[in-house]
């Protein structure tokens, strides 16, 4: 099964290399439009998110617009034992050592996600019935199958990345439904 997941993250990677500038730019205004559509139709005021690296579908304009909106955002803090922390959106990165963009916000603790009415999680790909594959580590399945596994968790991901099967393990967390810059789509969950 990894060297199938493995495949997956391969091809996945090097499709996301290969996309240029106007349309990472494209994609971010189009995830910010449904993004913003999908947070005020959950009647979400808090928002958990992520800070996109430069390969992934872009982020950062639906956190400037939620915020601008009066959502709260919090975003991840990769922690020892592949746990995520969360703190504020304040504006303000910087780089990890994983070379994972993070917010320089005080520490909320890996609990502050469950106050989230709404998820938007990093993936590599979700498959047609929600199983979400993502790059490895866990940390998304961590913190989804806790108290936040209540919470809706839509993926972001690009179009070409929602596929008909991914590999899955039973510690491996559906999502309910995924946000590229075309569509929105919801699972039975």
């Amino acid at each position: 099964m990894d060297a199938e997941k493995n495949a997956i993250r391969t091809r996945i990677r090097a499709a996301r290399a290969e996309r240029g500038l106007a349309e990472r730019a494209a994609a971010d205004a189009a995830i910010a439009e449904r993004g913003l559509a999908l947070i005020e139709a959950r009647r979400a005021r808090t928002l958990a998110c992520y800070l996109s690296s430069p390969s992934e579908p872009p982020t950062r304009a639906l956190i400037a617009a939620a915020a601008d909106r009066g959502i709260r955002v919090l975003l991840p803090l990769a922690r020892a034992g592949r746990v995520l922390d969360w703190a504020e959106h304040a504006g303000a990165e910087r780089m990890t050592p994983l070379g994972v963009p993070e917010p320089t916000g005080a520490p909320l603790g890996p609990d502050a996600v469950d106050q989230a009415d709404i998820v938007l999680a990093p993936a590599c790909a979700v498959d047609s019935a929600g199983f979400r594959l993502g790059w490895g580590g866990g940390y998304y399945d961590r913190a989804l199958s806790g108290p936040a596994g209540g919470i809706p968790a839509f993926a972001v991901l690009y179009d070409s990345e929602v596929v008909a099967r991914v590999p899955h393990e039973a510690h491996d967390v559906a999502v309910s439904g995924v946000l590229t810059p075309t569509r929105t789509l919801t699972f039975d969950r």
